[in-house]
């Protein structure tokens, strides 16, 4: 954790509680572990703004040579309103472009993720540069929700259409420049190599293929027992790949990455309050309620995800299941890992009405993927601690009629 209890007192006297904040220091580490990647003949970082698009973060990152991949067109929106140029953004979409026009004019990067997509883009573009981005029949994931890549993932294009994707490239006179893969979030980077070398015998039937970019998916260890990727281990074999790819093809592959997770997970937090606490008998368990919940971290809920929690508070140590305020049974902050189901109690001082608990592991996944407004519960501010110490309010929290003012009678 990187608020200290002082620290952590000061957000709930200041902005109240539940309440997000980001660690500056935690972002600009990442950023450069990830801007020193292993490469062979150069490297672009793209920051996967899925994992929380805060102008704030978007900035930080930008300012430190990071380029952003977005995934819808009002991603691409978001980071243009704040200054990227659209030369330093990607749009990697499930979904087809519906301004598809507006955002190639405006320098943005396109990336076509079905056989659709692209003949879209060829329709409009003939005889440009795209990207294609392809499924290379594997994938990797702590769950099957985080695992993009192989026959159950809809993410990319099939391996085996690869000669339609040639067929609709040569139809429309397109230049594919650059090629793109992303298996999931998993935790093996041995897969993560594997997929890159199967990447890279794709962008050998492909002449024009300049850039291969093989995503991010690097896992980040939040809870004691997780491990984190070394992003020095995991890289170091892809140099060698690279090479010898140069010394068959002739060609010198720019390498592109783009991590979300591993930039921002354990730099953000929530600050909540402990509001009520109740059993259910001596062979139940004893829970304690947070103003905090899957309004504001959906991961536990969803596919068990497991998030360090903080009690700060001086109490006999006891087993605590955590759960958020909303009137829905998977409202649970401590499942079984993997599995949303089951409970999973965690030792720590018995929490009272009244105490702060910080819930770590909070800067991915978390702001971007909350179920705000359930049970109309209005959003959570967010807040940078700097490195200074000073804590800066990101975004005000939402109000009851900026919940309801789009509703009409």
């Amino acid at each position: 954790m990187f608020l200290s209890p002082t620290q952590a007192a000061e957000v709930r006297e200041r902005f109240g509680t539940p309440c997000y904040v980001y660690d500056q220091a935690t972002l600009e580490r990442t950023a450069r572990e990830a801007l020193a990647f292993p490469n062979a003949f150069g490297l672009t970082v793209r920051y996967a703004m899925k994992a929380n698009p805060n102008a704030a973060i978007l900035k930080l990152f930008t300012d430190l040579g990071l380029h952003v991949d977005a995934s819808s067109d009002h991603e691409v929106e978001r980071a243009l309103r704040r200054g990227v140029p659209g030369a330093r953004i990607q749009l990697t979409s499930q979904m087809p472009s519906r301004n598809l026009k507006a955002i190639v004019e405006r320098g943005v990067l396109y990336t076509a993720c079905s056989l659709h997509q692209l003949d879209a883009f060829g329709k409009a573009f003939p005889g440009r540069d795209v990207c294609v981005r392809m499924n290379p029949g594997l994938g990797s994931g702590s769950t099957n929700r985080t695992n993009t890549g192989g026959p159950g993932s809809s993410f990319g294009i099939w391996h085996e259409h690869f000669d339609q994707v040639v067929a609709i490239a040569a139809r429309h006179g397109l230049h594919i420049r650059r090629l793109h893969s992303h298996i999931g979030s998993g935790s093996d980077p041995s897969v993560w190599q594997r997929v890159a070398h199967m990447t890279l015998a794709l962008a050998a039937k492909l002449p024009e293929v300049q850039t291969v970019n093989l995503g991010g998916g690097f896992k980040v260890g939040r809870v004691e027992g997780e491990k984190t990727t070394n992003l020095q281990e995991c890289g170091a074999p892809i140099v060698d790949e690279f090479r010898r790819f140069r010394e068959h093809h002739g060609r010198a592959l720019h390498l592109e990455i783009e991590p979300g997770t591993y930039l921002v997970a354990n730099a953000g937090a929530i600050v909540a309050t402990c509001v009520d606490v109740v059993d259910t008998g001596k062979d139940g368990y004893v829970f304690a309620k947070l103003d905090t919940g899957m309004t504001e971290v959906t991961r536990p809920s969803l596919y068990g995800a497991q998030h360090p929690i903080e009690v700060i508070a001086e109490a006999p140590a006891g087993d605590v299941v955590f759960c958020g305020p909303c009137c829905e049974s998977g409202d649970v902050l401590t499942p079984a890992p993997g599995d949303p189901e089951a409970l999973a109690p965690r030792r720590v001082p018995r929490p009272s009405i009244g105490d702060l608990v910080v819930v770590g592991g909070a800067g991915a996944y978390c702001a971007a993927m909350s179920t705000i407004n359930y049970n109309s519960y209005p959003q959570a501010p967010e807040v940078m601690l700097e490195k200074g110490g000073t804590l800066r309010l990101l975004r005000r929290r939402q109000t009851l009629d900026q919940v309801i003012q789009n509703e009409e009678i």
